[in-house]
Order: C-alpha cells, then sequence, then structure tokens
C-alpha cells in the first residue's frame, strides 16, 4: 500500500533539476560513511526513483521511512554522511529533498564537496547497508583519511521546509565551476539529490583512442525527443550496461503502424526520435545500439544524424521542438534493421575526420525500446559548446515523459 499526504500546489522546479543526478545509485553513487542510520540508511538518499510513503509500514524500529532518518540526537556532534559521486563533474545545484518528513525533518542543513583523482583516493572500506545502528570507532577513523571537515563549503548552513507535498523540495543553486567527486552532507538537529553535468579532462588520454562523446559521464545530455512513455532517452546514455529494461528508453507504441507487415525494412509514416547534445564537438566513427532485455518490443530499424549547431541554434531548434530542415542533417547511420536483446557495433559514415557534429539524433522506426547508444569518436578542436557557466537549456516533459516541449 502506498497512500500519501494530501498533495498541493508544487512551484516549478529550477533549470538544474534537468540534469544528470551524479550521485544516484543509478549511475555508481555510493555511500561511505554515515554516523547513524537508526530508523532508516543514508543509501535511501541515493535512490533513482521518487520517494514513498506507506501509511502503515512500520519497522521493530519504528514508522518505516524512505529516507535518510537517524535517531534524535543526544550526544554532542551533528548527524553527517559522505558520498562518492558515480560521475565526477561540476555540481550546478542540489535538491534536499524531505518528502514525508512531516515532524521529524532536519531544521538545517549543510554541503561540502571535495574532489579526488582516481589513483589518489584513500580506501574506505566497503559499508553495508544496515538499520539500527551508529558509525562504529573503526568507521570514524577510516573516513578520517578524507579530511571531510575541511571540505570546500556549496551549501552554508540553511533551514529547511519540512515535507508536505508542496514544498518538500529545497533547492540550492551552485555556482561553481570545479570538478566534484565527494559531497558530505551534514544535517544539524533529509535526503539529497544532486543533478548536474559530467566534466571530462580532453586533454588526457590516448589521441587515438575514440571516446564516447554522448555518454553523461562526460556531459552528455538528451535535448529533445518525441515520445518517452516508459523510459527517458537520457537512460541510455548511462553509465555502464543496462542492468534492466527500466534502465532504457522505450517509446508508446504507435498508432500509425501497418495493420499486415510484409518482409524487409518495415515502411511506416511515423516513427521516434531523441536528440542528444554531445559532450564535446566531434567527429562520429562507431556507433554501438544495444537493445539488451528489449525482446519483443525493440525497434525494427533506426538511424544516427549529426550536426553542427551554435549555443543560440541548439536553443533555437529546443523551442522549435527540433524541426530541423533536413539538409543541415549529415547521416551518420542509414537506416538499419535491428535485432532484438543483441548489441550491434557500427562503423560511420564519416571515417575521415572532417565531418564535426555538436548534436546528434537517434530516430527508430517505428517504435519500440534499447538500453544504450553509445557513439564512439574524436573530440574536434571547434569547440562551439555553450560556456560552462551557463545552464543546459532546459526542456521539459509533460507527465509520463511523452513529449518535451
Amino acid at each position: 500500500m502506498a497512500d500519501s499526504p494530501r498533495e498541493g500546489k508544487v512551484a516549478r522546479p529550477p533549470d538544474f533539476t534537468q540534469l544528470i543526478d551524479l550521485a544516484s545509485e543509478f549511475v555508481g553513487g555510493k555511500v561511505l560513511f554515515a554516523t547513524d542510520d537508526f530508523f532508516a540508511p543514508a543509501e535511501n538518499l541515493l535512490k533513482r526513483d521518487k520517494p514513498r510513503f506507506k501509511e502503515y509500514a512500520y519497522t521493530e524500529f519504528g514508522k518505516w521511512m524512505d529516507g535518510w532518518q537517524t535517531r534524535r540526537k543526544r550526544i554532542p556532534g551533528h548527524d553527517w554522511c559522505v558520498v562518492q559521486l558515480g560521475i565526477q563533474g561540476a555540481i550546478r545545484g542540489f535538491d534536499v529533498d524531505t518528502s514525508y518528513f512531516m515532524g521529524d525533518h532536519a531544521p538545517r542543513v549543510s554541503i561540502q564537496a571535495a574532489n579526488f583523482e582516481e589513483d589518489k583516493q584513500p580506501e574506505i572500506p566497503q559499508r553495508e547497508v544496515r538499520t539500527a545502528t551508529a558509525a562504529t570507532p573503526e568507521e570514524f577513523e577510516a573516513i578520517s583519511e578524507l579530511k571531510s571537515n575541511d571540505w570546500s563549503c556549496l551549501v552554508p548552513m540553511t533551514e529547511l521546509k519540512p515535507g508536505n507535498p508542496a514544498s518538500s523540495h529545497n533547492y540550492f543553486p551552485v555556482n561553481s565551476q570545479q570538478r566534484w567527486s565527494h559531497i558530505r552532507l551534514n544535517i544539524f538537529p533529509g535526503k539529497y539529490d544532486g543533478p548536474s553535468p559530467g566534466i571530462r579532462d580532453w586533454t588526457a588520454g590516448n589521441p587515438k583512442e575514440p571516446l564516447d562523446l554522448v555518454t553523461i559521464a562526460y556531459g552528455g545530455a538528451c535535448v529533445g525527443f518525441s515520445n518517452a512513455h516508459f523510459g527517458h532517452p537520457n537512460n541510455i546514455i548511462g553509465v555502464g550496461t543496462a542492468k534492466l529494461m527500466a534502465d532504457g528508453w522505450e517509446t508508446a507504441r504507435r498508432l500509425d503502424r501497418p495493420l499486415i507487415l510484409e518482409d524487409g525494412i518495415l515502411l511506416v509514416p511515423g516513427c521516434e526520435w531523441a536528440v542528444f547534445r554531445l559532450a564535446h564537438p566531434g567527429v562520429i566513427t562507431q556507433i554501438e545500439i544495444d537493445t539488451k532485455y528489449f525482446k519483443g518490443n525493440s525497434p525494427d530499424s533506426c538511424k544516427v544524424d549529426g550536426c553542427i549547431l551554435t549555443m543560440q541554434e541548439e536553443e533555437d531548434m529546443v523551442r522549435q521542438k527540433w524541426d530541423l530542415q533536413g539538409h543541415k542533417w549529415k547521416p551518420l547511420l542509414l537506416v538499419t534493421k535491428l535485432k532484438p536483446d543483441e548489441r550491434h557495433v557500427l562503423d560511420s559514415l564519416t571515417p575521415e575526420l572532417q565531418d564535426v557534429i555538436t548534436p546528434a539524433k537517434l530516430t527508430i522506426t517505428p517504435d519500440g525500446g534499447m538500453s544504450r547508444l553509445r557513439l564512439k569518436g574524436f573530440p574536434s578542436s571547434i569547440c562551439l559548446l555553450r560556456p560552462l557557466e551557463k545552464p543546459m537549456m532546459r526542456f521539459s516533459v509533460t507527465a509520463g515523459f511523452r513529449e518535451n516541449l
């Protein structure tokens, strides 16, 4: 049973909430330490799904809550936890969500951050998800290696609103260009998501090794789509392989598909599409389309196109729902038959390093779903991307992610 308190009118969230949640368990975020997990573990902070409320659910320790809830403080100090981001990147804002914590929410919060290179991160013992426990002296000693008390402060101590539906989201914009890898959340006597774009040092690495230029890990993002009834297109540029069908993009069945199908490529009047801004302008040399888990609902075929746009042109296209004149798109992959539950590795039509693109458009016919899209290639020295201090172009979606605005 999943009842919830009375709904109220919810204000429009800020633009940064449309960015990638770098701390989510979906991209590999994990809790390294928490001072206390008595009623509910800190791992709940990183769940990809919205908080749930179960009116009659209780544990042996008290009310079941889908968040992080510590015992009432009776000893010196305050509670805090350390999160290792799944993707290192610049943080544009925090959403401290107090949903359903009406009489027991944390009154105040502050947030700190630090950046550790992957090969220089101190070893912190893996923590188990637990309740009715506090951190041990050994855990305090291990986490002290990070010196989190001295981390940069991104959000000073600030009061929080209680968790009624109309005001449970406490938004904190962040004006920082720095790359971060770890977050310390302090609560004072609570749940948080930190959406923001990934950042990559494009001067590092092997210049002869192609990179996935569309992955969210480097800053790629979906900037428009036709339909996302069962899953958002941002999912298919996620980190690693999909774990289940819900990790992919799936559209509703098109009502204009043929009543009787013929052999060969399915010829239909309609299709579905999604446009992705590359993390860096570049040349695509290889395309991977993975339909893993989509066994009876994969697309019949797909194609991929690209073009080069300035920041202003991209913003204009978002407003026009990507009704871009066909001659501007460059074909990267012609219409190609797809197989269900299979990884397709395909060569791009731009083997010569000259056809630079900034966004890519994936078109599937007539509908269906896939788990991953990889656009591998080489970043170009031509950089037309928007400056980092400008927030990602907004696109809003209706309930069910049915279409972009």
